[in-house]
């Protein structure tokens, strides 16, 4: 009599990381991760968004998670099927190359844009490209057929890129044209930042003009004779800063179609179509002539 002796295996299922398709609110990362722990998903959500408050780290963590866990009924994530079909398919490898930089830029804080903010336009672009060409991940699929979808949908989306941005700069350029009609700007004054200091009469100019910019007209060392002595100053558009001399009397006739004055003996006022005047009398006088199309005047009397 012989004994068989029959052995069972009792065989789990392996359980695996998905992202979650019922349990979601951005791309089911937190539901994903609170199948497989058994943790309620808002544990993983407030982790996330604590992580995110103190310094960024959520969103990169999310990201990268988002990246690598296939999604709910697929075999494949956006990663392994960017890498898998990287000849056939080049967006989608791009879009991931995109996140990666910029993943890398906000590690390593480089600065390559303003205040080192670059790795947001490279996170944009990736999410963006990486949307463009979603598409199946299953193996069996037409590469070729998708890949030129890829192509398709890359184009029209740098198309309305382009004709948006050639809409903006279009009316950049009206609303500029606009603004210096009704300011009338003249361009051939000049632009940028300009600087005089004036200290004899024979230096001392007619009119000092600027098209758009600041112009500092320092007169506080020169030495006036005898009756009026004229000075015109205008600013088509920006800021006009004149340092007077201490032991003259005044005689300033201040206009701003927009903006600010701001003239001794507290003299001044701000808003649309703004004069102020200030009349002194004395043996020497200086008659300044002040005007801004947009911006402000600020008329001072040197320290004695």
């Amino acid at each position: 009599m012989s004994e068989h002796i029959t052995e069972t295996t009792e065989v789990t299922d392996l359980r695996r990381l998905h992202r979650s398709r019922s349990d979601r609110m951005v791309a089911g990362v937190a539901g994903g991760l609170a199948r497989y722990f058994e943790i309620h998903p808002a544990v993983f959500r407030v982790g996330f968004v604590v992580l995110t408050l103190l310094g960024g780290a959520g969103i990169l963590i999310y990201a990268v998670a988002a990246l690598v866990m296939p999604d709910e009924g697929k075999d494949n994530s956006v990663a392994t099927a960017a890498l898998r079909n990287r000849r056939d398919r080049p967006w989608p490898l791009i879009g991931l190359g995109l996140l990666a930089v910029a993943i890398l830029i906000l590690l390593s804080r480089a600065t390559l844009w303003p205040d080192g903010d670059a790795w947001f336009a490279f996170l944009v672009a990736g999410v963006l490209i990486l949307w463009i060409t979603r598409g199946a991940a299953d193996p069996a699929a037409n590469v070729k057929e998708l890949a030129a979808r890829d192509s398709r949908r890359v184009r029209r989306v740098l198309r309305g890129f382009a004709i948006a941005a050639a809409s903006l700069v279009a009316l950049a350029v009206l609303a500029v044209a606009i603004f210096m009609a009704i300011f009338d700007v003249d361009l051939g004054n000049g632009i940028g930042d300009r600087s005089y200091v004036v200290t004899s009469v024979e230096e001392l100019r007619d009119e000092y003009a600027l098209g758009l910019g600041s112009l500092q007209l320092d007169l506080s060392g020169l030495e006036l004779p005898s009756g009026e002595t004229r000075v015109d100053v205008r600013v088509d558009v920006g800021e006009m800063d004149v340092v007077v001399p201490a032991d003259v009397a005044l005689r300033i006739d201040a206009t701003a179609e927009a903006g600010e004055i701001d003239l001794p003996n507290g003299i001044g006022g701000d808003g649309r179509h703004v004069e102020s005047e200030l009349v002194e009398t004395g043996e020497r006088v200086l008659v300044l002539d002040a005007h801004v199309g947009a911006g402000q005047i600020d008329v001072r009397r040197a320290v004695r």
